[in-house]
C-alpha cells in the first residue's frame, strides 16, 4: 500500500467545505494565488488543509473513502497550476452567491448609521468573515506576519481597492477607527488577523445572527442602565453645581451639540453613578453604561473600553441619550508600573482630545480621584464636579429613607454624625439585614444595622461610630460656670447675627473650650464639625492640606460651626519650621481660615509658639482659666442637684476653696464615675473632685480634706 499523508483526526464534510460562498472562495484564492500563500498551503506530498482545498476546488485530490490523499497520486506542480486555473475562472466570473443575509442588512444599516464608505463596508465585512470562518482565517494564516504597509497591500489585493482607499479607511481618522468598529494595530508586524480587530469577539457573531436593531452589535459593551433609586433632591448639597449641570444637558440635548463632557469625582459610596440615572430621568433621556466587565465577569481593558465608547458614540448619534464612562481612572491613570508609564489616554492623547470635542453624545466620566486627571484633559471637559459626602442633615434624611424601618430616630442621628458616611454604604448594610430582620429580631437588627456600617467606614480607614459623643453638653452646662476673659454669652449673640467669625480658644485641657463651641451651634441653630488636630495629620506629604482643605468644605456646604481642637500643630510659628511641609501646612490653614464665610473656633491648650501671621488672624482670642471659687460652688450645687444628693453643706465650702485648678471637665469626670461607682454625698463628691485636681501636673493637692 503506498503511504497515505495528512491523515485526519475528523472525518471532513466535504459538502460544508464545498458549499462556501464565492466571495468567500475568490478571498482565499487570491490569498493562495496572487498572495502567495500557496507556498505554505501545497506542499510536497499534499496540502497542509484538505478542508481548505475541497472548498477551493482541489477536492478531487483527496480520496472520497478515507480523505486523505495518496502518495503516488500528488503532484505539487500540477495542483499550482490547476490552482492558478481555479483562481482565473473565479476573477472572470461573476459572483454566484452573495454575502449571508444578515450580514448584508446589518452592514447596511450600519454604513447609513456610522457613515461608512463603499471601501469602509468592504473591509469591516472582510475582517468580520476572517473572525468568523474558520477555512478563511486558516488561509490567512498561511500568509504569515505582515507590517502595516504589507497589510495595506493585501487588502488591496484581496478586495480589489486601490491602495489610498484602503490606508484612509484603516487610518486613525477613519470611520472605521473612529467608530471602534475596525482597528488596526499599527505598532509591529502580525498575522493579518491580529492586525485588524473588531470592536470585541462577539461583534463578528451579533453582526452574522439575525436582522437586528444596531444597538444589538455593542451587547455586553454598552448596556442600558437601569432605573435610578435616587432623584435630584437627594442631592440639594451639590445644588449650585447641579443648577448648572441640568440646563446645560438639557440643551446639549435639545440642540445636539457636540462635546459635551462632565467629570464627576468623589469617594466610593458618594452616589456618582445613581445622580447620572436621577439626571438621564429628569431629562427624559435614554443612558448607556461603557461595560467595565464582560459577559463572564473578567475586567475589560482601557483599550477595549475606550474601542467599545468609539462605537457607542457613533451608533447612538441620532438618538435622545446619554452615555456614562465610569472608572474613568481606567483610561486617564497612569501605567503604574515601578518607572511610571503613560496611561490608555497619554498614549492616544491626540484622539482622547478629539473625542472631548468632538463627541455627538453628551457623557458623563465618573471616577473616584480628579488625580487621574491631568490639566491638559482637565480643561477639555465642560464640567467637573466633585460629589462629596451628603451633609448631615441630608445623611440622616437618607439614614431614614434606607433603613428607617430598622433603626430608631436616635440611632439615625447617632450614625448621620459621621461625616464620611456614604449613601451607598447605609443602603448596603440596611439591605444586608433586612434579608434577616425576622431572624434577627427588632434590636439585634438595629445593632446589625450600625455594626455593619461602622465596620464598613473603619475598613475604609475612617474612625468608627461613636455611640457616646464625647463632645455632648452636660445637662449642668452654662456659659456661667465657664471663666473666660470674654463675656461668652454677648459674644454668642453676636455670631448669631453675623454668622461669621474667627476665634480662637486658649487655655488649660477641661476648661469648656469644645463644650462652648457646642453650646454657640446649638445657639446659632446649625450643625457642629469637631476635628481634632491630629485626624487632619498625614504620613504623606500634601495630604495633610487635602485633609486641612477638605474639613473647611465640608463645613461650608454643611453651613456648620467648624471647631478644630489641637489646632496647635498646625499653627506653629513658620521661623522655627525646619521642613518644607511644616510651612505649607500653616499657609494652607491661613487661607482656609480667610476665605471660610462661617463660624471657625479654634481650641489649643499651648498659646505659645503659634505663629504670628495667625494669631493676626483670628477675629478673639478667648483665654479659658480654672474655674473661680463662686462658680465652683455653683455647679458644685447643681451637681448634687442632677446625682439627687442632698444640698452640699457650708463647711464643705472652704475646702473646695482651696482647689485652685479645678475645671468644668473635673466636674463631668466625676459625673461619670457615678455611673459605675455612686457617689452617696456632697462630701464624697468633693472627694472624687480633689481626686482629679491632684493628678493634674503640677498641683500639690492631697486627695481629702478632712
Amino acid at each position: 500500500m503506498p503511504p497515505r499523508l495528512h491523515p485526519s483526526r475528523y472525518k471532513i464534510n466535504r459538502s460544508s467545505c464545498a458549499e462556501v460562498s464565492a466571495d468567500l472562495r475568490l478571498w482565499m484564492l487570491r490569498l493562495l494565488v496572487p498572495l502567495g500563500a500557496h507556498h505554505k498551503f501545497i506542499q510536497s506530498h499534499g496540502f497542509d488543509s484538505d478542508s481548505v482545498a475541497i472548498a477551493v476546488g482541489l477536492g478531487h485530490w483527496i480520496d472520497s473513502e478515507s480523505d486523505e490523499v495518496l502518495a503516488h497520486d500528488f503532484k505539487p506542480a500540477l495542483a499550482r497550476a490547476e490552482l492558478r486555473r481555479l483562481h482565473q475562472a473565479a476573477e472572470h466570473q461573476s459572483l454566484s452567491s452573495a454575502l449571508p443575509h444578515a450580514l448584508q442588512t446589518n452592514l447596511d444599516r450600519l454604513a447609513t448609521l456610522v457613515g461608512l464608505s463603499a471601501a469602509d463596508v468592504c473591509i469591516l465585512e472582510f475582517v468580520v468573515m476572517i473572525h468568523s470562518e474558520g477555512l478563511l482565517l486558516e488561509t490567512v494564516d498561511w500568509f504569515g506576519q505582515v507590517s502595516t504597509g504589507k497589510l495595506i497591500h493585501a487588502l488591496s489585493v484581496l478586495l480589489g481597492l486601490p491602495e489610498e482607499q484602503v490606508r484612509e479607511s484603516l487610518s486613525k481618522q477613519g470611520v472605521l477607527a473612529r467608530s471602534g468598529l475596525v482597528t488596526c494595530q499599527r505598532m509591529g508586524a502580525d498575522t493579518l488577523s491580529r492586525k485588524l480587530e473588531l470592536l470585541s469577539e462577539a461583534f463578528a457573531d451579533n453582526i452574522l445572527s439575525g436582522d437586528m436593531d444596531p444597538l444589538d452589535l455593542l451587547r455586553n459593551h454598552v448596556a442600558p442602565c437601569p432605573p435610578p433609586q435616587l432623584t435630584l433632591s437627594d442631592y440639594t448639597h451639590i445644588e449650585p453645581s447641579l443648577g448648572v449641570l441640568r440646563p446645560y444637558l438639557q440643551h446639549a440635548l435639545d440642540q445636539r451639540i457636540k462635546g459635551v463632557n462632565i467629570f464627576l469625582y468623589g469617594a466610593p459610596g458618594t452616589g456618582k453613578t445613581q445622580l447620572t440615572r436621577a439626571l438621564g430621568m429628569a431629562l427624559g433621556s435614554e443612558l448607556f453604561q461603557v461595560a467595565s466587565e464582560d459577559e463572564d465577569g473578567d475586567a475589560v481593558n482601557a483599550e477595549r473600553r475606550l474601542r467599545a465608547y468609539r462605537a457607542s458614540q457613533s451608533i447612538l448619534a441620532d438618538r435622545r441619550v446619554m452615555i456614562v464612562f465610569d472608572e474613568a481612572a481606567d483610561v486617564f491613570e497612569g501605567g503604574g508600573n515601578f518607572f511610571g508609564g503613560k496611561s490608555t489616554a497619554q498614549k492616544h492623547k491626540a484622539w482622547i482630545n478629539r473625542a472631548l470635542e468632538e463627541n455627538s453624545v453628551p457623557t458623563l466620566w465618573l471616577s473616584n480621584d480628579i488625580s487621574c486627571l491631568d490639566a491638559a484633559f482637565v480643561r477639555r471637559f465642560d464640567m467637573v464636579i466633585e460629589l462629596p459626602i451628603p451633609p448631615r442633615q441630608q445623611r440622616q434624611r437618607i439614614l431614614t429613607e434606607t433603613c428607617g424601618d430598622l433603626i430608631d430616630a436616635r440611632a439615625v442621628a447617632r450614625i448621620a454624625e459621621s461625616e464620611v458616611l456614604a449613601p451607598a454604604v447605609a443602603a448596603r448594610a440596611a439591605s444586608v439585614v433586612r434579608s434577616i430582620r425576622d431572624a434577627l429580631g427588632a434590636q439585634a437588627s438595629e445593632q446589625a444595622v450600625e455594626r455593619l456600617i461602622g465596620n464598613t467606614l473603619e475598613a475604609q480607614g475612617h474612625p468608627a461610630i461613636v455611640r457616646n459623643d464625647p463632645n455632648r453638653l452636660p445637662e449642668t452646662y452654662a456659659p456661667a460656670f465657664l471663666q473666660a476673659d470674654a463675656d461668652l454669652a454677648a459674644l454668642a449673640d453676636g455670631l448669631a447675627r453675623n454668622r461669621q467669625g474667627r476665634l480662637c480658644l486658649y487655655g488649660p485641657s477641661g476648661t469648656g473650650k469644645t463644650a462652648y463651641a457646642r453650646w454657640v451651634a446649638e445657639r446659632l441653630g446649625i450643625p457642629l464639625h469637631v476635628t481634632r488636630g491630629s485626624d487632619l495629620m498625614s504620613k504623606w506629604l500634601g495630604d495633610s492640606e487635602k485633609q486641612i482643605c477638605s474639613a473647611f468644605r465640608r463645613a461650608e456646604q454643611d453651613q456648620a460651626l467648624l471647631l478644630i481642637d489641637e489646632v496647635d500643630g498646625f499653627l506653629q510659628d513658620r521661623r522655627g519650621a525646619q521642613r518644607s511641609w511644616e510651612v505649607t501646612m500653616v499657609n494652607e490653614m491661613l487661607t482656609q481660615m480667610e476665605s471660610f464665610s462661617g463660624v471657625f473656633i479654634a481650641s489649643t491648650n499651648l498659646m505659645d509658639g503659634l505663629d504670628p501671621a495667625a494669631l493676626r488672624r483670628f477675629d478673639l482670642k478667648v483665654r479659658f482659666d480654672f474655674l473661680k471659687a463662686e462658680q465652683a460652688w455653683e455647679l458644685l450645687r447643681r451637681q448634687c442637684a442632677t446625682l439627687d444628693l442632698p444640698e452640699p453643706t457650708h463647711d464643705l465650702r472652704p475646702h473646695l476653696d482651696r482647689l485652685g485648678k479645678l475645671t468644668p471637665g473635673d466636674f463631668a469626670a466625676v459625673a461619670r464615675q457615678h455611673r459605675f461607682r455612686p457617689i452617696e454625698s456632697a462630701a464624697a463628691l468633693l472627694t472624687a473632685l480633689v481626686g482629679e485636681c491632684a493628678l493634674k501636673e503640677g498641683s500639690h493637692t492631697g486627695i481629702g480634706f478632712v
